[in-house]
């Protein structure tokens, strides 16, 4: 799939399930060693095993709350020690399509310690490791909701505008150092993200069409590690609705609100 990871270092967080696991399968198969980070320790253990079996690479893993910040510097300085690193996809997060009134306060703060202060203080551990070896590339998973946000997602797509903001921002600033960051912004992907963020599945179905394999979008996102891609935006037509909307919002925002509405 991509050459230029043989024998490569992937770490992968949010890796117990759904797109991760996949990214952490499609980087084996091209013959990367991988680096396997959630909380369930035990799923964690089952993919190492099948990583192993099926391609001969190594499949390390650690338990790590992507909301702990002192886990988090405690597995980043395990890992440095013990790892040479060329990758780093940060992909843990979670949603919940409510509308903002009624989504809880502690969900909202879930959220952004999950989807963005963990993403960004992981990521900030690696960047002395990565600006030294002189090369690395970083990928954060965000989401079409970072481009166009929608009704009953507001949180949600607060969170993946801030990923954007902070990699487009890093991105500029780690160029010197040939460090690569690119931001994967899927649309609706079938995985257990949508167990929590829509519990009714009324989503899904509305919008059963743009919904992703997560193999598409982990096979686009391992293809391009050591590229310079600025993003990837999966699918092509919700990529085409986002661009349209960044030129004329208002049109988009009128005609499309009761469409938004379907979650």
């Amino acid at each position: 799939m991509n050459a230029y990871l043989k024998g490569k270092t992937v770490l992968i967080t949010g890796a117990s399930s759904g797109l991760g696991e996949k990214l952490a399968f499609y980087a084996a198969q091209s013959d990367a060693n991988v680096i396997l980070l959630a909380r369930n320790e035990a799923k964690l253990a089952q993919i190492s095993e099948q990583i192993k079996k099926s391609f001969q690479v190594k499949a390390d893993y650690y338990h790590l709350d992507i909301t702990d910040f002192k886990e988090l510097e405690q597995v980043a300085n395990t890992i440095l020690v013990r790892h040479e690193i060329d990758a780093l996809i940060n992909c843990a997060g979670f949603g919940l399509f409510e509308t903002a009134e009624n989504t809880p306060f502690e969900t909202v703060e879930a959220m952004f310690d999950t989807n963005v202060l963990g993403l960004i203080r992981f990521t900030q551990l690696f960047i002395p490791y990565f600006k030294q070896k002189k090369s690395g590339h970083i990928i954060q998973i965000a989401s079409q909701a970072a481009k166009i946000a929608t009704p009953k997602s507001s949180a949600y797509a607060a969170t993946k505008f801030a990923v954007l903001g902070y990699s487009n921002a890093l991105r500029m600033e780690l160029k010197g150092d040939n460090i690569k960051v690119t931001t994967v912004n899927p649309g609706p992907i079938a995985t257990h993200f949508f167990d929590i963020a829509d519990e009714s599945g009324e989503y899904l179905k509305s919008v059963g069409f743009l919904v992703l394999k997560p193999e598409k979008v982990a096979e686009k996102t391992i293809r391009i590690i050591g590229k310079n891609r600025r993003e990837v935006n999966l699918p092509f037509l919700m990529n085409i609705g986002t661009r349209i909307y960044q030129v004329i919002p208002s049109v988009v925002e009128f005609f499309g609100r009761s469409a938004f509405m379907k979650k």
